[in-house]
């Protein structure tokens, strides 16, 4: 029988998991961002405060499901993406551009990059036990 540690890390690593709770993420963001009806969800009552939430989520989401790429090339994805749902927002009758939301979700993204405990060891185990490593 696997032992609890043993069963939290084969999940940690399981990426296909992480991918597919990525793509959930970034439809419903979007669809979220996008619609004119409210939904019983929770969020904070700024504004602000739920794209930074969010784009913490996408970015650890990403480095979950992608440990060994580099930042450089998800982060201005991530913020792209971002900064396309503003775009689409100012185009919404009963939506707003904000380039502070845009702000926000850069600070999302920041933060998500910071060293969060136990993913560090997952990125460098998956790493270090990937094809063609040293």
């Amino acid at each position: 029988m696997a032992t609890l540690k043993h069963q939290l890390t084969t999940l940690l690593h399981f990426r296909p998991l992480w991918r597919f709770a990525l793509l959930i993420s970034v439809v419903t963001i979007g669809f979220l961002a996008t619609t004119s009806s409210s939904y019983p969800i929770p969020s904070a009552p700024s504004d602000k405060v739920n794209h930074l939430i969010a784009f913490i989520e996408l970015t650890v989401l990403t480095r979950m499901a992608w440990p060994e790429l580099r930042s450089i090339w998800y982060a201005p994805a991530l913020l792209a993406f971002g900064l396309g749902i503003e775009i689409v927002q100012a185009n919404l009758p009963y939506r707003d551009f904000s380039l502070a939301d845009v702000a926000a979700d850069g600070a999302g993204i920041l933060i998500g990059l910071l060293p969060w405990p136990g993913l560090r060891k997952v990125v460098r185990k998956d790493l270090r036990d990937s094809p063609g490593s040293v």
